[in-house]
C-alpha cells in the first residue's frame, strides 16, 4: 500500500510517500497510524497528536476509524483550510 504524507506531516516523517505492507491486525487508518508511528522518530513526531491528522483512503476523505482493507493508497495530512 502506498502512504502519502502532506505538509508538516511530510516534513516530520522526512519523505513524501512510502510503500508499506502493514502487519495483520492493522485494519483501520488509526491502527495504521499507530503502526507507522513505530517506524522512526520522525514518524512518531508526525503522529504524536492524532487529533491534528486527517486521512483519505483511495482519494476519499475518511475518519481515522475507517477500514483500510483493500486500499491501494492512504494519504495522511493536517486539516485542510480553504480561502
Amino acid at each position: 500500500m502506498k502512504i502519502l504524507y502532506f505538509a508538516w506531516v511530510r516534513e516530520r516523517v522526512g519523505v513524501a510517500e512510502e510503500d508499506v505492507t502493514p502487519p495483520s491486525g492493522v485494519d483501520t487508518v488509526a491502527a495504521l497510524v499507530d503502526w507507522l508511528a513505530t517506524r522512526s522518530d520522525g514518524h512518531a513526531a508526525a503522529f504524536a497528536e492524532r487529533d491534528k491528522l486527517r486521512a483519505a483512503v483511495d482519494q476519499a476523505f475518511v475518519a481515522l476509524d475507517s477500514p483500510i482493507a483493500g486500499a491501494r493508497e492512504v494519504a495522511i495530512f493536517p486539516p485542510v483550510t480553504g480561502g
